[in-house]
């Protein structure tokens, strides 16, 4: 009788375990795990039967982007008690990060992890509640352009503003962009003594895009390309580094550089902007449809995972939801060579939704064929590496597994995109020396990146040339030989094989030198919607479709069959400017 009395005794007590599900012993514990490109340290705090708050203490990982991550990893591990959660789509290493520092936190908490892995049972909700919304002007898309056009809306006297965005995190491709911006005539031309003109801008961009072009389009974009770049200095404040970059096909270096050269800074400080002014950006809630009243777009219909919106415009919409370079059917619907094969440097977001939109209401497009590769991307992910901006310096040389040099490195993007792909393996290497690396910043403004380059044995570093080129199986005598002729052509001050413009820059005899392995990616694609000189979405008809208008690289018709470095971001702050002040006087 005894014995059974404790039996039933353990057995309550299992019961009542089990009733209360993972047990802990009480307090805060502190994880840590690898993102992308940089740490993530987590704060768990825990009761005796349920994890209560977790507080990410350190993210140097993407900012925006990984923001995102942690608070949608955050949240949903506390709501669901599960360590088996959702992320925030377009930001999976970095949410995967999170789920890792929370882990690592619980392992001394006293709990049973493999419990915590099981994926939880998540009810949909049965019904959406349906909300309809009274606005002035509605906008799709909460990256560069879409900002810029919300901002410039607000100022020209609309009292409500809305911005929709499909994803956790505002930025599109502009946030994981270098945020380079070309502009003539900027202030550190001006410092430096370059001789640049509005013409010259619009003549490079005309020749870049093999004059495909719209002519009236360029002129609007070349002519109003400083004032745009002074905009965000002296009014979002926008912080630009005091050097330039030289892309290729420009005729002179007039690229500026946001600080820490990417487009974090453009995008974090657009959305200060944006919260000054009360305009309130709807995250995860994608634009479904345009709502039309006979002839003009009159609103936006939207949902969110609980709600079915109705955003009726007064004035109009503006789409600004990026272009379709991660659509893999869309691509190949307009291109059939950029198949699935080919990797993509964008968010996973930009999968034209705002051209179908558009379209479906009788929108024309222009250009759609055209879709532009970045040379030096990962081959493991598509991303766009940052290291690669020691080549836009003019530091740099690309060379094949034979050591030997093949393209002028100033290229145009698609030039050099089809040369690497002509290469063994389809892939390039990126070579320089320890000066270069130190005197373009890449090391110290994206030093996760770089870690992240060695871990992956992307990015290899060497006393010697010969051993750097062993790493990665390149030819090492002819390496050297190669590595010897151009610094014959940098004393000479004329590269005789390629004629790469710019300053030569011999390199090093002692090293250390770096070689970086690198494929091209799908970066931009240059068709989309039809616009006008005033940023008017056209119809099929070839008049404006009322109420509806577009900015960024949801437009097509401007860059031509190739879109030269650093234009896109001056393209998104002029017509996103101009949309945004023309949707305030449409009748």
């Amino acid at each position: 009788m005894k014995k059974n009395k404790i039996l039933l005794g353990i057995m309550t007590l299992v019961l009542a375990l089990n009733a209360y599900g993972v047990q802990f012993k009480e307090g805060t514990y502190v994880g840590e795990a690898k993102g992308y490109r940089g740490d993530i340290k987590a704060e768990v705090t825990v009761s005796k039967d349920r994890i209560e708050n977790i507080k990410v203490v350190e993210n140097g990982d993407t900012p925006i982007l990984s923001d995102a991550a942690a608070r949608k990893v955050t949240e949903n591990i506390v709501k669901y008690q599960s360590l088996r959660v959702d992320g925030a789509a377009g930001a999976t290493s970095s949410s995967k990060a999170v789920e890792r520092a929370v882990k690592n936190a619980l392992k001394t908490s006293g709990a049973d992890l493999k419990e915590l892995n099981k994926r939880p049972k998540v009810q949909k909700v049965a019904e959406l509640k349906k909300e309809t919304l009274n606005e002035d002007v509605v906008v799709i898309g909460a990256g560069g352009a879409g900002l810029v056009a919300a901002i410039e809306a607000k100022l020209n006297g609309a009292q409500n503003v809305v911005v929709l965005e499909k994803m956790a995190f505002a930025g599109g491709n502009t946030l994981i962009s270098g945020g380079e911006y070309a502009a003539p005539n900027n202030w550190i031309q001006e410092k430096e003594g370059i001789k640049d003109s509005p013409d010259t801008f619009y003549n490079d961009i005309l020749k870049g895009g093999d004059n495909e072009g719209d002519p009236k389009l360029v002129r609007v974009l070349a002519d109003n390309a400083l004032d745009g770049a002074k905009w965000l200095r002296d009014y979002v404040d926008v912080s630009f580094e005091d050097r330039q970059l030289f892309f290729g096909g420009h005729s002179v270096k007039r690229s500026l550089v946001p600080k820490d050269a990417t487009g974090v800074e453009m995008i974090k400080k657009l959305l200060a902007k944006a919260d000054e002014l009360g305009i309130k950006v709807y995250y995860e809630t994608p634009a479904k449809e345009l709502i039309m009243d006979k002839d003009r777009v009159v609103g936006v219909k939207a949902e969110s995972e609980t709600t079915e919106y109705t955003f009726n415009a007064k004035n109009g919409v503006i789409i600004a939801s990026g272009g379709f370079g991660s659509n893999v059917q869309m691509r190949m619907k307009y291109n059939k060579d950029i198949d699935e094969s080919i990797l993509s440097t964008n968010t996973v977001g930009i999968t034209g939704d705002g051209i179908e939109m558009a379209q479906k209401v009788g929108a024309q497009t222009e250009d759609m064929q055209f879709i532009q590769t970045y040379p030096t991307c990962d081959p493991i992910s598509g991303a766009l590496l940052y290291f690669g901006d020691v080549r836009l310096a003019g530091g740099s040389i690309l060379i094949n597994q034979e050591g030997k040099r093949f393209v002028e490195e100033l290229q145009r993007r698609d030039v050099i995109s089809m040369a690497i792909k002509s290469q063994t393996g389809s892939v390039a290497y990126q070579f320089c020396d320890q000066a270069q690396v130190d005197e373009s910043g890449v090391a110290k403004n994206h030093k996760g990146e770089v870690e992240y380059l060695f871990n992956n044995k992307l990015l290899v570093k060497a006393d010697t040339i010969k051993e750097a080129a062993d790493f990665f199986g390149i030819d090492a005598a002819e390496l050297e030989k190669t590595v010897e002729k151009y610094n014959q052509y940098a004393r000479d001050g004329k590269d005789l094989e390629f004629n790469k413009r710019g300053k030569l820059t011999p390199f090093t005899k002692g090293g250390p030198f770096y070689i970086m392995k690198a494929v091209p990616a799908v970066h931009h694609t240059m068709g989309g919607l039809k616009i006008n000189e005033e940023a008017k979405v056209i119809g099929e008809n070839g008049q404006p479709i009322k109420g509806l208008f577009a900015a960024g690289e949801v437009t097509g018709d401007i860059h031509g069959t190739n879109r030269l470095g650093s234009d896109a971001i001056a393209d998104i702050t002029v017509f996103g400017k101009i949309a945004g002040k023309n949707v305030m006087s449409e009748k």
